[in-house]
């Protein structure tokens, strides 16, 4: 279709060509990539960025996240990872923001020797996918990193799974999202009526239920904060994941002294943060590098997953409204799916051609679950905070 180019004027008098609802990570990547194609774009927020982002562990894990019975999951994921080494520098030009991109790879280790059991199963099922999955032993898991406890029994080596800083993830997208011609509009979208576009995309997580009647439900997740002393950087370089004493548990360390520690997995949808879980968390944490217990405590937050029964995304034409686009439901794995997220809506935004990737991934798969959206608003279109937790995501 024609559209516009990104440096014409907005003028709010015209219907635009795509709203966007919802300003988290894929919101905006989807706001930034149409834009970029010339369409003009809204994006409908009352505050941008409040969510996921501002909680999420920032991991790209499409090899430690590749999960019994998610075949086609992981295969999505795999793409959209490849994208990111060139989404990032893409994204990085376009905003003159860097984005935390790193690349040492992921170390998955167990503690005990029932720890390191269980992992080796889900190893030996990432093996048979053909995913790149090395075994190490105990002294080569020091080698790579001589801050682990004595106690961990092995380990593995994912060398293509990466990290990035959601918290500056998402002000870069944003930034390009803005350069590129998109409008944010500070207003919650309480109901589908309410927002005039050619194309509307749902990008509002655990709000997406509410808006499209679709089985998106919150999973909380609890999650620390931790600061090397003295502002020097974290003693390890990779990001690590593994089990201590059978408590699942992830460590992510930044280039400024920052680590974070994750992640419980829980069916509420309230954002307390728990005694119970904090301490779970720390001493998983500790188990594995002790040095954390001499690392300041700075936050401890509660986000809300945007959850579906198959543990997929939810994302294409919603039944019934082909109008309406959906892009949500993506649980564990909001940041890693980012890239592929976008470029796949942006794509049917523009061309009307589905790509094959998304088959799996319809909402049509959930059909007689939902609701009609068209139907006038009732109870169920409460306005629900979209604090989401994407831990990759």
């Amino acid at each position: 279709m024609t559209g516009r180019s990104p440096s014409t004027p907005f003028d709010d008098r015209v219907r635009p060509d795509v709203a966007v609802v919802g300003a988290g990570p894929i919101g905006l990547a989807i706001a930034w990539r149409c834009a970029s194609r010339g369409l003009r774009v809204v994006v409908h927020d009352p505050a941008p960025g409040s969510g996921a982002s501002a909680v999420a562990a920032g991991m790209l894990s499409p090899v430690a996240e590749a999960y019994f019975g998610e075949r086609q999951l992981t295969g999505l994921l795999l793409a959209s990872a490849a994208r990111w080494p060139a989404f990032a520098d893409e994204l990085t030009e376009a905003s003159g923001a860097e984005l935390g991109y790193r690349t040492e790879g992921t170390l998955m280790v167990g503690l005990t020797g029932d720890d390191l059991a269980e992992a080796r199963r889900l190893w030996a099922y990432q093996q048979g996918l053909d995913l790149p999955v090395t075994p190490l032993r105990p002294t080569e898991l020091r080698d790579r990193e001589p801050a682990l406890a004595p106690r961990v029994r092995g380990g593995a080596l994912a060398p293509t799974d990466h990290q990035v800083d959601p918290r500056l993830l998402v002000p870069a997208l944003r930034t390009a999202a803005q350069r590129a011609g998109a409008v944010l509009v500070p207003q919650a979208v309480r109901h589908l009526s309410e927002v005039d576009a050619r194309v509307t995309v749902v990008a509002a997580g655990c709000g997406a239920a509410a808006l499209t009647g679709l089985p998106v439900r919150p999973v909380k997740g609890q999650i620390l904060r931790l600061r090397a002393p003295g502002g020097a950087a974290p003693g390890f370089r990779h990001v690590i994941r593994g089990y201590a004493d059978g408590e699942p548990v992830y460590l992510v360390p930044r280039a400024d002294g920052e680590v974070v520690l994750g992640a419980t997995v829980e069916e509420r949808s309230d954002t307390t943060v728990t005694a119970g879980a904090v301490l779970r968390l720390l001493r998983a944490g500790v188990d594995l590098l002790p040095e954390l217990a001499e690392y300041d405590l700075v936050e401890a937050v509660a986000g809300l997953r945007p959850g579906t029964p198959d543990n997929a995304p939810i994302l294409g034409p919603l039944p019934g409204r082909p109008d309406v686009l959906t892009a949500t439901g993506h649980h564990r794995h909001g940041i890693v799916l980012t890239p592929v997220t976008a470029d796949l809506i942006a794509d049917l935004v523009t061309t009307g051609v589905a790509d094959p990737l998304l088959t799996p991934f319809r909402p049509d798969r959930f059909a007689g679950t939902a609701p009609d959206p068209t139907a006038a608003p009732g109870a169920a279109d409460l306005d629900v905070p979209d604090h989401t937790l994407e831990e990759d995501s």
